[in-house]
């Protein structure tokens, strides 16, 4: 195993630590790690916001979700919030306890229950609204609207492409040390 050489924090060199040969891209060009480093970029921007007001990002996604429709099952909003079922039972529990929300059970199937924002959830999402929509700006403005609409659009691609995709369809399972890897 090869020594690579390592600087700390202040630039000193430190103790060479063993490089692995491992057949995979680099970390730093790890897709689902580039995908996680944009996010994490992007939602820093809307932390301070969500927390004045006292949302949580996963409350505010349900929000959101629940603003563009009437109601909604509850395991079809975990699909479309990427939630999983036990994380948003608790978080419809936390946002129905606030009264932003309202939960209903249909009398033909007593087992589904089905969501809607509330009169008082819609009235702070048009408080968060404004600040919401100045982060927007303040980021297209930075990177740029037709990179922005370029940016959603590949995303939108990406997904899209990668939609149904499995590893027996590809063949994947024989490519050995060739395959590039997450």
């Amino acid at each position: 195993m090869a020594r690579k050489k390592s600087l700390d924090g202040t630039g000193k060199l430190l103790a060479a630590a063993p490089t692995r040969r491992i057949p995979m891209r680099e970390f730093s060009r790890s897709l689902p790690m580039s995908l996680l480093r944009a996010r994490e970029a992007v939602m820093r921007q809307f932390r301070p916001s969500l927390r004045r007001h006292d949302l949580t990002e996963q409350q505010w996604r349900i929000l959101r979700a629940l603003a563009a429709i009437d109601a909604i099952e509850v395991t079809e909003l975990a699909r479309i919030a990427f939630l999983l079922g036990p994380s948003l039972s608790r978080i419809l529990r936390d946002l129905e306890a606030r009264r932003l929300i309202e939960r209903k059970t249909p009398k033909t199937d007593l087992r589904r229950a089905v969501v809607s924002i509330s009169k008082k959830g819609v009235r702070l999402m048009a408080m968060v609204a404004p600040s919401s929509e100045a982060i927007y700006a303040a980021i297209t403005k930075r990177y740029g609207a037709r990179k922005l609409a370029e940016l959603q659009e590949m995303l939108g691609a990406l997904e899209q492409s990668l939609a149904g995709m499995e590893l027996a369809d590809e063949g994947r399972a024989g490519i050995g040390s060739e395959r590039k890897f997450a």
